[in-house]
C-alpha cells in the first residue's frame, strides 16, 4: 500500500512538473572556447553567446535572422540623420536597478573608450546621443545611415554605473550585471560558465533554473559527454556522429542552414607576403596573390563538392557568396567556381608561375566544423596545381591574434551576418576604422566601387533598393576574388529527447529558448 502511495505521489509530481514546464539544471556542451565575459571586448560567437544570456540589446533577431524588438519596443527614423528608440519600461538589471535611457547611452559610448574593443564599429557612425526622457533615446549620424537598428542589435546594454569597469571585472563577475534571462554566477576559464535564472526577465521566465555552459572544443569529447549523460545538449554536432545520434531513440537532432560561410582570405596588398616562397623555400619578392589570375586558379583548384561530401559529410553546401541562401543580399546568380585543374594550371602559367610556388594554409583547429580537416583537404587540392603547401592550424585564440597582426598569407575565416552588405563591410570594405569598414579584412582588399555601393545602400530605408545594391557589390567583390568562398555550414544540435530547441540560422545556442517537451 505504501509503495502504491509513493508511486501515485511521484506520478502527481511528474504531471505537475510537466505542467509547470520548469526544470532544475541544463548542461550544454559548447564547441568553442569562451575568452571573456566583457560584452564589449572580443566580438566572437562563443563570447556573444554568453552575453545574450546575461545581457540584452535594443534589438533581437529570431531563428531566421529577422530583426525584432528587444530592450527597445520600437524605433523610427525621425529624419535622415536621426533615429529614435522607445525603451521598455519596468525592466530591471540583475541588481534590482531600473533600466533607463542613461544605461543605453553609456553602453553605446563604452566600446569607443575600451582599448581594443571589437564592438566600436557598431557605433562608429553615431555622432551624437540624446536622452529625450528616461525611456526615449535619439542617436544622430553624420550622413544618412539606415543600418542603425541592425548595428545596435550587436551592442549589449550594461548599467551606466559600470561603464568604467574593466574586462577583468566582468570575468570575475563584479561587473557582469545585465537585464538578460540569466544572472552570472561563475566563469571558470577553459572549463565552464555557470548561470542562474532571472525570474524577473521581461521576456518570460526561462524553463531551466540553472545553466552550465561547458567548454568542450574537442568533438569526440562533446559527443561522448552527451551519450554518457554528462550534458543534456551539444552544439556543432560532429559530422561523423550525425548518423549515429539520429538513430539513438533517447536523443533528438536538429539542423538549420547556417549564416556562417567558411572562406579564405588572400593577402593581396603587400608586395611580399610572409608565408609565400619559391619551391626552394626562398621568400618571393613579388606576391602572387596580388594577381587575379592566381586567385582564380586557387579557386578553380578547390573541389567544393568533394569537401562537402567527404570532409563535411554533407553537412554544408558549396558557396559562391559571403552569405548563405536565406540571408538578405545573397546573389542567386553567383555559382560556386567550377572545379577545373587544367584551367587552374593554365592560369598559374599565364601569371608567370608555371612551376607554382610554396604557401602556408593557415586555419584554426577548434572553431569551425572540421576546420583542421578542411585545411588539410584544401592544401592537398592546391598541391595538385603546383602550389606546394604547408598546413598550420592552431587554437582560435592564438589564431585570431596572429591574423590581426597580419602574419598570414592564406587564412581561413568563418563569418555570419544579417546581410550581404554588412558582411562585405567587415570582410571586403577598404579598411577605414572611422566608419567601421574592413574590420576583418585580412586580405586588405580594396575596391572603391564596392565601397561606394555599400555606402549608397546603407543610406536607404527601402530594402528592395538596398538589396539590389548589396547584390551588385557582392558580385563585384566575388568576381574580383576578394576572398575565396568555400561552403555554408549546416548548423546542428543534439539533445535529450525531453528537450526541444529550434535551430537558429545565426548558430547561437540559447538556454532560454530551450523547452521541456
Amino acid at each position: 500500500m505504501l509503495m502504491k502511495s509513493i508511486h501515485a505521489l511521484a506520478c502527481i509530481a511528474l504531471v505537475l512538473f510537466s505542467q509547470e514546464g520548469f526544470a532544475q539544471e541544463l548542461r550544454i556542451g559548447m564547441a568553442a572556447d569562451i575568452t571573456s565575459i566583457d560584452p564589449h571586448s572580443i566580438n566572437i560567437t562563443p563570447n556573444n553567446n554568453v552575453s545574450w544570456h546575461v545581457f540584452d540589446a535594443l534589438a533581437h533577431v529570431d531563428e531566421h535572422t529577422r530583426v525584432l524588438p528587444g530592450l527597445a519596443e520600437s524605433w523610427r527614423a525621425v529624419d535622415p540623420l536621426t533615429w529614435e528608440f522607445k525603451l521598455r519600461k519596468n525592466v530591471k538589471f540583475h541588481d534590482g536597478a531600473d533600466f533607463t535611457a542613461a544605461d543605453v547611452i553609456a553602453s553605446l559610448e563604452r566600446p569607443t573608450k575600451l582599448a581594443g574593443s571589437q564592438f566600436a564599429l557598431f557605433v562608429q557612425r553615431i555622432v551624437a546621443k540624446e536622452m529625450i526622457d528616461p525611456y526615449t533615446v535619439r542617436v544622430k549620424t553624420a550622413t544618412p545611415y539606415a543600418m542603425v537598428p541592425y548595428d545596435l542589435h550587436s551592442v549589449f546594454i550594461i548599467p551606466a554605473k559600470l561603464a568604467g569597469a574593466t574586462s577583468a571585472d566582468f570575468d570575475a563577475g563584479k561587473a557582469a550585471i545585465g537585464t538578460g534571462p540569466y544572472r552570472f554566477v561563475r566563469f571558470a576559464r577553459g572549463d565552464r560558465v555557470e548561470l542562474v535564472r532571472n525570474d524577473q526577465y521581461w521576456g518570460g521566465k526561462p524553463a531551466f533554473e540553472r545553466v552550465s555552459l561547458r567548454i568542450m572544443p574537442n568533438d569526440p569529447t562533446r559527443t561522448a559527454a552527451l551519450l554518457a549523460g554528462d550534458v543534456d545538449v551539444i552544439e556543432n554536432v560532429p559530422t561523423a556522429d550525425l548518423a549515429k545520434l539520429r538513430t539513438n531513440d533517447k536523443l533528438e537532432v536538429t539542423q538549420k542552414v547556417s549564416w556562417r560561410t567558411i572562406f579564405f582570405h588572400l593577402d593581396q596588398s603587400r608586395d611580399a607576403s610572409p608565408q609565400i616562397s619559391d619551391l626552394a623555400g626562398k621568400r618571393l619578392a613579388s606576391n602572387p596573390l596580388k594577381d587575379i589570375r592566381v586567385r582564380q586558379a586557387i579557386s578553380k583548384a578547390l573541389n567544393r563538392q568533394a569537401i562537402v561530401d567527404r570532409v563535411m559529410e554533407k553537412a554544408a553546401i558549396p558557396a559562391a557568396n559571403l552569405v548563405s541562401p536565406p540571408v538578405f543580399g545573397h546573389v542567386e546568380a553567383l555559382r560556386p567556381e567550377v572545379f577545373d585543374l587544367d584551367g587552374a594550371k593554365k592560369l598559374l602559367a599565364d601569371a608567370g608561375y608555371p612551376q607554382g610556388f610554396a604557401m602556408t594554409v593557415s586555419a584554426p583547429n577548434n572553431r569551425y566544423v572540421n576546420d583542421d580537416q578542411i585545411a588539410q583537404a584544401v592544401a592537398q587540392m592546391l598541391a595538385r596545381i603546383g602550389i606546394k603547401t604547408r598546413v598550420d592550424t592552431m587554437p582560435i585564440n592564438v589564431y585570431l591574434t596572429r591574423a590581426r597582426n597580419q602574419e598570414f598569407s592564406f587564412a581561413m575565416l568563418g563569418w555570419g551576418s544579417f546581410s550581404g552588405d554588412l558582411a562585405l563591410r567587415s570582410l571586403a570594405g577598404t579598411v577605414a576604422p572611422e566608419k567601421g569598414f574592413g574590420t576583418w579584412n585580412w586580405s586588405r582588399y580594396s575596391n572603391a566601387k564596392v565601397d561606394a555601393l555599400l555606402e549608397q545602400g546603407f543610406a536607404l530605408t527601402d530594402d528592395r533598393k538596398r538589396e539590389a545594391l548589396a547584390r551588385e557589390a557582392m558580385q563585384l567583390a566575388i568576381n574580383d576574388y576578394a576572398v575565396i568562398p568555400l561552403h555554408h555550414q549546416l548548423a546542428a544540435w543534439a539533445m535529450k529527447r525531453s528537450i526541444g530547441y529550434a535551430g537558429r540560422t545565426d548558430e547561437y545556442t540559447f538556454a532560454h529558448h530551450m523547452k521541456l517537451r
